[in-house]
């Protein structure tokens, strides 16, 4: 077979040996390699391809890895990745020992910042930037950041603060219209403004013709509110970037390299202070099944490259998302003042499902957990019954508003927290390892784990009736266990959880969809004869006392399980039996949860058994503390 260019590319200086011309060619090749990588493994496809052309550009023009390119969020960096030397790993992205579907830092010097939360690039290129002036060993800083991304609150800080050093710096705005869901609020509609016509105008040309296509009653309504919008009232003729300290160049065509290379090179050499330019990209580009796609193929299986048929295994049970959502609308058409939020995430949290129902009761804020938070303490004052509808690892972004503006007014919140504990291909950055602790820990929350469909239905009903404060249930991401499920849950009472299955010698109390994983042990220590009890806890806080109290004085052995960090419920269960004196020499308590340490990706299955929280883990330990040798490879040795 022919070489081809992308054969000779090893790193990016490679690239900067090619014409023009030939770096067109190069980027036809990296998309269908991009393509033909994903088909093999699944991943971000839609967000990498949009970025092909710019992929190229941007490492052709800057010279990486001194200058500093930073991805945010790093669901385009595919393309990235194949140019700086990884590939031949292409086919291990995202499984188990391979490159992680994001940047990062230990990975490659061509990624000196890791990501996989949004919005984050600006400040750490502003950071890079900061470091170069003060002598340290790094060139100019380069940050890629979504029309998505730039919605969220920490973006416009950054950009503030960045304008108002007035440092070279490079901030390029990849504007497709579509984060994960079609973006929303007052900047999309900006941004979209600026090409709604197939010529590319200049900011000015655009502000005057908007204008004057109003009819008269609404033009000075419409100017004030552009002003507002975009820093173009007060005969500035400035865009919103450029009162903010920037340059601004654009919008430009992020497919054409004839736009992109001249104007990358232009701003390299004559530049000063800080630019934001603005390239108008498509999502999914060069791939027709991505393109007409309504997803954009932003999340894919593996596929086939032809047809763009994706392989997906058939679901043996209903997922856990699913459920929320299904339930969340059934309780909803009983009681009208429950309203669902969700920070740019509706079929990820399932909130698609509840919008379809009630499209006037559902709202996506876009990529802003924070004001996510704060929107729903809000409604939760006024009356109505929120649900905050946001996945475990990006909750902790709204942490502050959560103790503030929810916690410390005591207002009834419901947070839906989905993908709780380790996930599988998205790795350490999405795994929901510190919710239960960090909620735990707050005065007057209810905290509860779902450990099955079931559990899941009586805990959405539970909080839906809850108006004493805020409330929380966490459920993981997948499919449920397969059990039946009835019209509509149950509420339950507060603190109080159930036994499962009962023994004499070992209490196993579980918290959330560990259940299944503790009952499987506890019949392989039936087999040895160690009677075991197993309890599902329900609730973090309060805390089941009773429950506890039974389980400590009947069993010699205590073991709690979760799927959360030190400082969950645990250390809460632990705390209370040596406040109460219950922790004397015929109890041995043992917690288990997370390891301290971040598990990098891998199927959830994998990820468990290194944090020791499978069937094997979960027994071993218990045969450790009683005492008795574990060599189940062959036979088990009991020691009297």
């Amino acid at each position: 077979m022919k070489p081809t260019l992308l054969d000779k590319i090893n790193y990016p200086a490679d690239l900067r040996h090619l014409s023009d011309l030939d770096l067109k060619k190069l980027a036809i090749e990296l998309r269908n390699e991009t393509i033909r990588a994903v088909s093999e493994t699944g991943g971000h496809l839609g967000s990498s391809l949009g970025v092909v052309e710019l992929t190229v550009a941007i490492h052709s023009v800057f010279n990486t890895p001194h200058d500093k390119l930073i991805w945010d969020v790093g669901h385009q960096c595919y393309p990235h990745k194949i140019i700086t030397g990884r590939r031949e790993k292409m086919s291990s992205l995202r499984q188990e020992g391979g490159l992680s579907g994001f940047t990062k830092r230990s990975e490659s010097d061509y990624d000196p910042f890791g990501a996989a939360h949004s919005s984050t690039s600006i400040s750490a290129g502003l950071g890079f930037t900061v470091a170069r002036d003060m002598g340290m060993a790094t060139g100019d800083a380069v940050a890629v950041i979504g029309d998505g991304s730039i919605s969220a609150g920490m973006a416009y800080e950054a950009l503030n603060n960045a304008g108002a050093e007035g440092r070279r710096f490079f901030v390029i705005l990849n504007d497709n219209e579509m984060s994960i869901a079609p973006p929303v609020g007052a900047m999309s509609k900006y941004l979209s403004s600026l090409y709604a016509n197939q010529q590319f105008y200049t900011l000015k040309e655009l502000a005057e013709n908007f204008a004057k296509a109003l009819p008269g009653p609404l033009r000075e309504g419409a100017k004030r509110a552009r002003g507002l919008i975009t820093g173009l009232a007060g005969g500035t003729g400035n865009t919103f970037f450029e009162d903010l300290g920037f340059s601004y160049v654009g919008p430009i065509d992020g497919h054409d390299l004839d736009q992109l290379l001249p104007v990358l090179r232009t701003v390299k050499t004559r530049s000063e202070g800080p630019v934001l330019i603005h390239c108008v990209t498509k999502k999914g580009a060069g791939y027709a099944p991505a393109e007409t796609s309504a997803d954009k193929y932003h999340g894919v299986s593996k596929f086939d490259v032809a047809s763009g048929k994706q392989h997906k295994g058939k679901s043996n049970a209903p997922s856990y998302t699913s459920i929320f959502g299904q339930t969340l609308v059934k309780e909803a058409s009983l009681d009208e003042k429950i309203v669902a939020v969700t920070a740019a995430m509706p079929s990820g949290t399932g909130l698609n499902i509840f919008q379809d129902s009630f499209p006037g009761r559902t709202f996506d804020v876009g990529i802003a957990e924070q004001h996510a938070v704060t929107f729903c303490a809000g409604m939760a004052a006024g009356g109505l019954k929120p649900f905050c509808a946001i996945y475990s690892t990006f909750l902790q972004r709204g942490y502050d508003q959560i103790v503030h503006d929810v916690a410390l007014q005591k207002l009834p919140v419901r947070f839906a927290i989905d993908r709780a504990g380790l996930v599988g291909a998205d790795g350490a950055t999405h795994a929901g390892s510190f919710d239960v602790a960090y909620l735990s820990n707050l005065p007057g929350f209810v905290v509860m784990a779902a450990s099955d469909e079931l559990e899941l239905m009586h805990m959405i009903r539970t909080s839906a009736e809850y108006n004493e404060g805020p409330i929380s249930f966490r459920y993981p991401r997948g499919e449920g266990i397969g059990v039946e499920l009835p019209e509509r849950g149950l509420v339950l009472e507060l603190g109080k959880g159930r036994i499962c299955k009962e023994g004499n010698r070992v209490a196993i109390l579980s918290f959330g969809a560990h259940l299944k994983e503790a009952l499987d042990a506890s019949e392989e220590l039936e087999q040895l004869g160690i009677s075991v009890t197993v309890a599902d806890a329900r609730f973090a806080k309060p805390l089941d006392v009773d429950l506890i109290k039974v389980l400590s004085e009947n069993h010699e052995l205590l073991i709690t399980l979760e799927e959360g960090s030190i400082g969950g419920f645990g250390s809460h269960v632990v705390d209370w039996l040596l406040k109460n004196n219950m922790m004397n020499n015929n109890l041995k308590v043992r917690s288990l949860f997370l390891p301290d340490k971040f598990i990098d990706q891998a199927s959830p299955n994998v990820m468990y058994k290194e944090a020791g929280l499978d069937v094997t883990g979960i027994t071993s330990t218990i045969l450790g503390v009683l005492g008795i040798a574990d060599i189940r490879s062959n036979k088990i040795k009991i020691i009297k």
